[in-house]
């Protein structure tokens, strides 16, 4: 396992949503911000008619993929991964690791996280996430993901640079 941090400049809404359905995969969540709201977590991604929206986010247990509107028409995009090396991204750093590395207390090299409680008054409304992913909950089934997050190092100056979502799989 080896992490890889790296960005690609001025996507299109139409090859965004094409990278989208590239690292799509069974256990992928979505989120994204617009002016007017926040989406919560989903577990569908974002349409065409989504759009334009500030920026946004995907994740799944190897990576978590992270979009921000540029300018109107395009979008800059940041991928955090445990899975090496992607040619189509611009690496920002060559040396990275992650935390935790214990896999024996964290064996999916992620840190539990715990999602806002639904009545959390920070937002205007009830923030959304799939049960699920709850850790707080649905401990009797150990075979669903469980919301999690994982710390981007660079190797360095030791310094954390990214913290990403991720899910925990059993």
């Amino acid at each position: 396992m080896k992490p890889f941090v790296g960005v690609k400049e001025a996507l299109s809404v139409v090859k965004l949503l094409d990278l989208i359905k590239e690292f799509a995969s069974e256990n992928s969540y979505y989120f994204w911000r617009c002016h007017h709201q926040v989406s919560g977590i989903k577990e569908e991604a974002p349409k065409n008619d989504d759009f334009p929206m500030l920026e946004g986010q995907m994740f799944n247990h190897q990576f978590e993929l992270r979009w921000k509107q540029k300018n109107k028409n395009s979008y800059e995009v940041l991928l955090l991964t445990i899975i090496d090396n992607y040619d189509t991204f611009q690496p920002i750093s060559k040396d990275w690791r992650i935390e935790p590395q214990d896999n024996s207390k964290f064996p999916s090299n992620a840190y539990p996280a715990y999602g806002y409680r639904r009545d959390e008054t920070r937002f205007p409304k009830e923030f959304t996430y799939p049960k699920t992913l709850d850790i707080r909950l649905g401990k009797d089934n150990k075979k669903q993901p469980k919301l999690a997050q994982r710390y981007f190092i660079d190797a360095e100056t030791s310094a954390v640079q990214f913290v990403a979502l991720t899910v925990e799989v059993h």
